[in-house]
């Protein structure tokens, strides 16, 4: 009898959607967070299929900073459209203008995303958030479980957390308590790529390599728009570059590539050795534990 074994990338899609079925089986009201970035929109397409030919059985959640990319903004309605989830936005601009979060002096939304996420889940009563975490973008990441357990505060303690013996996920809550799952656990940054080309997935077109004005800030180079204007003395010129990672339009930078297209971005990453985050996201050089910080407060 001839034995069938899967790929590697089948091997990873097999087991992110069992974690979702799982998940959808032991909990009561799960809901993906939905940034329009690659690994996101993975996250959808595996929903889609993880519960095809139904509909995906649970909404998608949006934080929105207000300091988004147009084109992701266009990308995420279009997936809502074709797929028909239901879409939740947490928009951080309306929780500034009513006083739930103050705006910070440096002008990252990220920190004070946390209270408009927590905000969100209690307000509809989400027991289980899907997040596309990996474990190779970054330290605290790396430490995370599948199933990641937060208290009632939707606070992250890395020391308490379940054991996962033979993939086997233990979802028992206390009331306002909640999980964070991560089915992209296992994925790195080229199995994304390699994905995303072999089930051509539809994306922004942030991610691949186009000739754009920009300007270079401590060792970076981001894009000059409506976020980033340029500064006194500054100047800038015109580069083949892509994004490798899409967070706040003011504080996201973008690579030089030629790569236009996704074969040419796996190419690219199989050849590269820092990950996205560290080489392209300046919120998370705030200090070398930012990431875990936002983590115990309730981040993502």
């Amino acid at each position: 009898m001839k034995s069938h074994v899967l790929s590697q990338l089948r091997s990873l899609e097999a087991e992110s959607i069992h974690i979702m079925r799982e998940v959808v089986a032991e909990m009561e009201r799960p809901c993906l967070l939905f940034s329009g970035g690659k690994d996101s929109i993975v996250m959808l397409h595996l929903a889609v299929k993880a519960f095809a030919p139904a509909r995906v059985p649970f909404p998608i959640m949006h934080v929105d900073t207000g300091l988004n990319f147009q084109t992701v903004l266009d990308c995420r309605d279009r997936w809502v459209e074709r797929t028909g989830v239901q879409l939740v936005v947490a928009s951080v601009q309306e929780g500034i203008d009513r006083g739930l979060v103050q705006e910070e002096p440096n002008g990252s939304r990220n920190r004070i995303q946390t209270p408009v996420l927590l905000e969100a889940v209690e307000k509809h009563g989400f027991d289980a958030l899907f997040g596309g975490g990996r474990r190779d973008e970054e330290k605290a990441r790396a430490k995370e479980r599948v199933f990641s357990f937060r208290d009632d505060f939707g606070q992250w303690d890395p020391k308490n957390q379940r054991p996962e013996i033979w993939s086997l996920y233990n979802g028992r809550v206390h009331q306002g308590e909640s999980i964070r799952v991560f089915p992209l656990s296992n994925w790195t940054e080229l199995d994304i790529w390699a994905y995303l080309e072999a089930e051509e997935i539809d994306l922004p077109d942030l991610y691949l390599a186009k000739e754009r004005e920009v300007v270079e800030r401590g060792g970076m180079l981001f894009e000059v728009n409506g976020f980033t204007p340029l500064k006194e003395g500054e100047t800038a010129e015109v580069r083949s570059t892509r994004y490798r990672t899409v967070g706040d339009a003011n504080l996201t930078a973008c690579v030089e590539s030629a790569a236009t297209t996704l074969h040419g971005v796996v190419e690219e990453v199989a050849a590269v050795r820092l990950t996205e985050r560290g080489a392209t996201r300046g919120d998370d050089k705030v200090s070398e534990a930012a990431m875990e910080d936002r983590k115990k407060e309730g981040y993502f």
